[in-house]
């Protein structure tokens, strides 16, 4: 059998997951038709922005976990938008915040190893308006996407 693993796992981080309706109309006690109704609603209006998998990820060669801290240089200061926006193409991210106090920007990453996570580091540090980049390694995750784990 062919082994699409790695395909499956990318389209499942980027939102082709769906709610399990008859599981949450069980556990609400309410028929799966108000379920899929409420749920259609929150979609149409934007409540629920997608849907995505919560993985071991370990398991998808993505078990180094670091949140890094940016600052951005003077230039930038004022559209931290910009490069946010230009940082999303980096596979290897999964949230970008804009935060206050003494950083502008905080960046979950996810990578296989700290060899991977280095180069990532050179290549963010190269991108023009970035003035200060703080690393801090996850050492191990109890809970995520609202998940314990």
């Amino acid at each position: 059998m062919k082994n699409i693993r790695k395909d499956i796992v990318e389209l499942l981080k980027t939102g082709y997951c769906a709610p399990r309706i008859v599981e949450l109309a069980k556990r609400l006690k309410e028929p799966s038709t108000t379920i899929h109704y409420n749920i259609k609603q929150m979609e149409s209006k934007h409540v629920i922005k997608g849907y995505k998998a919560v993985f071991d990820y370990n398991e998808i060669d993505e078990g180094f976990c670091s949140y890094v801290l940016l600052n951005l240089s003077p230039e930038e200061y004022a559209n931290p938008e910009r490069i946010g926006k230009e940082l999303t193409g980096l596979s290897q991210i999964e949230s970008i915040d804009i935060i206050s106090g003494g950083w502008e920007m905080l960046i979950k990453v996810r990578t296989k190893d700290v060899n991977e996570y280095y180069q990532f580091v050179k290549n963010v540090l190269s991108k023009k308006g970035i003035a200060k980049v703080t690393s801090l390694t996850s050492l191990k995750q109890l809970k995520t996407e609202f998940m314990q784990l």
